[in-house]
């Protein structure tokens, strides 16, 4: 289940620091890639050399390296992660989490963070029971954040060892379990809602445009992606709007639903409901073209060729850009043939689009029908690469992109 899953391991200045290295040798047999940040304090427990020796990557404790002089982005530690473990946790970086005091690197980055956070703390029991820790601890839960402890852990290990730093195999465990397929959307998970009180539209699925009352002019889209998007969306708590095309998915009942068929419906549905939403993703396969006129009868075979008559649809995300304020954001989405970049690069332009999803058909197992899917998101300034996935943590990246222009 952790294959493949980039996790940030935080480590505090705790006795139990030394069982950071057999977590890390846990996470990297199971598959993931682990980056360890330190604070300074964690330093005096075990050394960065042994923790970088374990992951193959320098250890992260200043905002500036020492060596060089190389500023150390918080910012894109949140962005890049899967999940965030803090392990061992004191009651000191307890405080500083729940009150935000942002006075060193691990703190930035749990502050910075779009992944979920799992904490597993370590401190003995008449600090533990302190109400001033409960109350921190209590706080952190409140904020969407897991907590792993062997009294009431996931995995508990027994009622036994309050405070004490759950086992490694455990903490791994937890994670599995977190990213383990069906469990994300139940309540065993408080999920962070990064998008509460947003409001996000997003299309789906293709458009048929009709030739006759029973041929249309369609697309293999199978509308997944989208769907994907606007559950991840309701995790975090966003009101969704989903607009979909001719699709036999179902959505979650508190999703706000509106079905539509061709290109033309689509276009008045999105207009009409962009000006109330914060971000639209515009996911749908939409027809570029449509026929000039619809026979209202069966298109019968006479001779051997028929000859149709196209004209262009309208331009929905022209049009959407061209409505977005500064307050509002825009995602689009680029399936291309060939010249993949490039042609998403001059779409991202013409759209005034805020990032671009390319995805290609020359990646097998991706695009239309597939359950897993591989894209790079491309903004004015950069570009990022992600390996195939399921479509639901490729959703995921998506949303956490957006999350960080809200």
């Amino acid at each position: 289940m952790l294959e493949g899953k980039k996790i940030v391991l935080g480590i505090t200045g705790s006795i139990a620091a030394y069982k950071s290295c057999l977590l890390i040798r846990e996470l990297i047999k199971k598959g993931a890639e682990v980056q360890v940040v330190i604070t300074p304090a964690g330093r005096e427990f075990i050394t960065p050399i042994t923790l970088s020796a374990l992951t193959h990557k320098p250890v992260i404790s200043e905002f500036f390296s020492q060596k060089d002089g190389t500023w150390n982005s918080h910012v894109d530690l949140g962005l890049w992660a899967d999940a965030m473990v803090i392990a061992p946790c004191t009651a000191a970086s307890l405080g500083k989490m729940t009150n935000g005091v942002a006075d060193n690197m691990l703190i930035t980055t749990y502050l910075s963070m779009k992944a979920p956070v799992f904490i597993a703390p370590a401190m003995d029991l008449d600090m533990y029971k302190h109400p001033s820790t409960q109350k921190n601890l209590d706080t952190l839960r409140g904020y969407g954040n897991h907590i792993i402890e062997p009294a009431n852990g996931f995995l508990a290990s027994g009622l036994e060892g309050k405070g004490r730093m759950e086992e490694p195999e455990n903490i791994v465990k937890s994670l599995e379990l977190y990213f383990s397929e069906g469990l994300t959307s139940t309540n065993k998970y408080t999920v962070r809602k990064d998008l509460q009180g947003k409001t996000i539209l997003i299309t789906a699925g293709p458009t048929y445009e009709r030739l006759d009352p029973v041929r249309f002019i369609g697309n293999y889209s199978s509308g997944k992606m989208g769907f994907a998007l606007a559950e991840d969306c309701l995790q975090r708590g966003a009101k969704v709007i989903l607009i979909a095309g001719p699709v036999s998915l179902t959505c979650s009942a508190a999703i706000e639903r509106i079905d539509v068929e061709s290109c033309n419906e689509m276009y008045e549905a999105t207009v009409r409901e962009y000006p109330k939403c914060d971000a639209a993703i515009l996911c749908a396969a939409v027809a570029d073209f449509r026929p000039q006129q619809i026979a209202n009868h069966k298109i019968k075979r006479e001779g051997d060729n028929l000859t149709l008559t196209l004209i262009p649809t309208q331009d929905i995300a022209a049009t959407i850009g061209k409505m977005k304020s500064e307050k509002q954001r825009l995602v689009v989405f680029a399936l291309e043939t060939n010249e993949e970049e490039h042609n998403a690069r001059k779409k991202l332009e013409r759209k005034k689009a805020d990032f671009i999803v390319l995805n290609s058909t020359r990646n097998p197992g991706t695009t239309f029908q597939s359950d897993d899917n591989q894209i790079t998101i491309i903004s004015k300034d950069r570009k990022k690469v992600y390996d195939k996935k399921p479509k639901a943590e490729v959703a995921r990246d998506i949303i956490n992109e957006l999350v960080s222009l809200l």
